[in-house]
């Protein structure tokens, strides 16, 4: 086994005996992304540990998982709007082409930028040769994108990759906050976020000090709220719960360790998909801090 792949795999146990520990998680993300073949050697060794403790990792943070890998058609892309190409390959290595459909979808792609900002949800069209595409608003910086699907059959699988937009990067630090603002709306998140335990939250709407209540169904349900870790942007599992069409919207979100976390809202309004963006944190097992 080479140094990469041991030094993988050690980060690996220690992720999995410190999953509270905010530092490993952060270093967890490029390590894996830079090299898939280690990724994959450690899910598919000659023993089944690696398997193990990669099923335990939030997701978003592998390229190859189950036999399943993201292979993005480009990873260096202009700044623009541009089009982004790529597969979902199977233990053969071939494209795979059938999918089960999760929240009226076959497959969810994510992109945004390291730094938490440019939030993109969009649902890209597959090909007969089993290429997905779709286009993406781009500037600057380092993105990550993930690809959120169920394969015919199997479990669902969130998968990540790096994408660059070569240029000069501005950033502005995104400001802890559980109100934001957003053409007009102003939209709440209200809840406490505990580490190693579900989370209950819930998401008002507001339009001039009123009440939004006449939400309309997005996905399936009248929000859809997508939750990563700041840092190494594991992609983790919100639940939506039944609700009436405002002005609130419940969730339940499973966060396996304390720290920031920018919670992205999505719901439509007159015809309208909107994203409401926050960044709040996660408590350790039982604290109860206001955010």
């Amino acid at each position: 086994m080479s140094t990469p792949v041991r030094l993988a795999v050690f980060g690996l146990g220690l992720l999995v005996a410190f999953a509270a520990a905010w530092g490993v998680g952060t270093a967890m993300g490029p390590v894996l992304d830079d090299d898939p073949a280690a990724s994959h050697d450690m899910e598919m060794g000659d023993d089944d540990a690696g398997h193990e403790q990669a099923a335990h990792l939030p997701g978003g943070l592998l390229v190859s998982q189950d036999g399943y890998t993201l292979s993005l058609a480009e990873t260096t892309i202009k700044p623009g709007t541009r089009p982004l190409a790529f597969t979902i390959t199977g233990a053969d290595g071939e494209p795979v082409t059938d999918f089960d459909i999760e929240h009226e979808k076959q497959l969810h792609l994510i992109a945004v930028r390291r730094d938490g900002s440019g939030y993109q949800h969009v649902h890209p069209v597959l090909g007969d040769d089993g290429t997905w595409r779709t286009d993406l608003d781009l500037v600057p910086g380092a993105w990550r994108v993930f690809a959120d699907f169920t394969p015919d059959g199997g479990e669902g699988l969130t998968l990540g990759a790096d994408v660059t937009v070569p240029g000069q990067v501005g950033s502005t630090p995104a400001a802890r906050t559980a109100t934001t603002e957003v053409d007009g709306y102003t939209v709440t998140i209200d809840g406490h976020l505990t580490d190693g335990s579900s989370s209950d939250v819930t998401v008002a709407v507001e339009r001039d000090g009123e009440p939004v209540t006449d939400l309309e169904p997005y996905l399936g349900a009248f929000g859809h709220l997508v939750a990563l870790r700041a840092g190494d942007l594991a992609y983790l599992h919100v639940h939506p719960e039944e609700s009436g069409p405002g002005p609130k919207v419940p969730f339940v979100a499973e966060v396996p360790s304390a720290g920031d976390f920018h919670l992205y809202f999505d719901f439509q309004h007159d015809g309208v998909v909107r994203t409401a963006q926050f960044l709040i944190s996660a408590e350790e097992g039982g604290s109860h801090d206001d955010h």
